[in-house]
């Protein structure tokens, strides 16, 4: 599937139209609804496959963020070979008590894995969480950037947002 394909694909089965609260807490009347996409496992092979490329060079680990961001980095993580973690929006208070669970974050470079991007707002405080407990993070990597001020939050962490597709190339393929 090339890209075009891809984003095309994306957009029939994901794109939904009415009335949505966003994380951020902003009010949308479209939505992509990334369980759709990750559900599907032809889709989430094709994303994988396109997302190969994406990686930076000197990745240690994928860190998939919950909920959505792990089925991206698991696909990604066959993919390439590459170890993964699986980030916790906070870090369970029983058991191990870990934020990140996996292989050790202290001291490695870890590239963020998220489905769709807004406001950047939960990568960049799920970055602070990993950078306390000593990850290095310079990058994350998305499926869908919205194109709503995200990458901008991102840049101002230090953190260079790579996206696969943008809302509106989304758009585009749609039509």
């Amino acid at each position: 599937m090339d890209r075009a394909d891809l984003a095309a694909a994306l957009f029939t089965s994901s794109h939904l139209t009415g009335t949505f609260t966003l994380r951020s807490g902003r009010t949308a009347t479209a939505y992509f609804d990334k369980y759709r996409f990750e559900s599907d496992p032809t889709l989430l092979a094709a994303i994988s496959s396109h997302l190969l490329p994406l990686v930076p060079a000197g990745t240690d680990l994928l860190a998939g963020l919950e909920l959505g961001g792990i089925p991206i980095a698991t696909g990604l993580g066959l993919r390439s070979g590459l170890p993964m973690v699986f980030v916790r929006k906070v870090a369970k208070t029983y058991g191990t008590a870990r934020l990140a669970e996996g292989a050790d974050i202290a001291g490695r470079q870890l590239l963020i894995v998220e489905d769709v991007i807004t406001s950047g707002g939960q990568v960049a405080m799920s970055t602070a969480d990993l950078r306390e407990r000593g990850a290095h993070v310079t990058d994350a990597l998305c499926v869908i950037d919205r194109e709503e001020g995200g990458r901008e939050t991102l840049a101002a962490a230090g953190i260079h947002l790579r996206s696969l597709v943008t809302a509106r190339e989304l758009l585009d393929a749609a039509t």
